[in-house]
């Protein structure tokens, strides 16, 4: 690398995609153990796992862009498709459990009583905890834009007052959502509606924690001065994503909690 005549990084051979796909297998196995099973031994590796590979997967890509200077214009550029790209395929994701709402809410079979919600079907109140859980996000948006005005107009303070404000409304929304779900009326069992309901409000809720997770790491490395005014994608990438899951709820919202009810 000390005789490099191009602007792109060459990325050294790394360990964490094999430890990261290793500890996807894990999850998925140890999930499935515990499900039929009642044990958690490799559950518990799994996340083990995948906690140390975020942990070292991470460490090394900040001292790439942090200390040793590789995240240039031409890289960024490349590190932004790649972004947006990755957002694309997770709206498609979602899709496919919008698709299933749809499918079975528009055209109800006789088996569900040709209704919607299904006969038995006790849904959510879509003006409680769902419309709370709404104004959560959108305010969290709000906070996250305001990091970012704040992060680019050099105003550290502000921006890691804002930034930890959104972290905070992230959190609560999980904690509010694994509230919901215990006191829900209906369980994934419920047929077709509990199936999408838990599938598709569930993975959203997934997508909440890590995103949370993303902003964690986004404020520890601003509180350590990793970011400035015109070199900070790791929190612009955070950023969107965390967009992406607000914009995601609403549709959540206006779709199963509000129309499906």
């Amino acid at each position: 690398m000390a005789h490099q005549t191009h602007a792109y990084h060459m990325v050294d051979p790394s360990p964490w995609p094999l430890t990261g796909a290793t500890a996807a297998l894990l999850l998925t196995s140890g999930l499935a153990m515990w499900f039929h099973h009642n044990s958690t031994a490799l559950l518990i590796m799994g996340l083990m796992t995948l906690i140390l590979t975020m942990f070292q997967w991470w460490r090394d890509i900040v001292r790439e862009s942090t200390f040793q200077g590789h995240h240039t214009t031409p890289v960024q550029k490349g590190l932004r498709m790649g972004m947006i790209l990755f957002i694309t395929s997770e709206i498609f994701f979602f899709i496919g459990f919008f698709w299933a709402f749809y499918h079975s809410s528009l055209a109800p079979t006789p088996e569900l009583g040709g209704c919607w919600p299904p006969t038995g079907i006790n849904p959510l109140n879509p003006f409680e905890v769902p419309l709370l859980n709404t104004a959560v996000l959108l305010a969290s948006g709000v906070t996250i834009t305001w990091t970012h005005h704040s992060l680019m107009a050099s105003n550290r303070k502000q921006s890691i007052q804002a930034l930890s404000t959104t972290i905070i409304l992230g959190l609560y929304f999980t904690i509010l959502q694994s509230m919901e779900y215990y006191e829900a009326p209906f369980t994934i069992a419920d047929g077709i509606y509990g199936s999408t309901f838990f599938v598709a409000t569930g993975f959203h809720g997934l997508h909440v924690i890590i995103g949370s997770t993303f902003l964690i790491i986004c404020l520890m490395r601003l509180i350590k001065f990793h970011f400035t005014t015109t070199h900070h994608f790791g929190f612009e990438a955070a950023a969107w994503y965390w967009h992406f899951v607000d914009v995601v709820w609403l549709f959540l919202y206006i779709s199963i909690y509000w129309w499906g009810s």
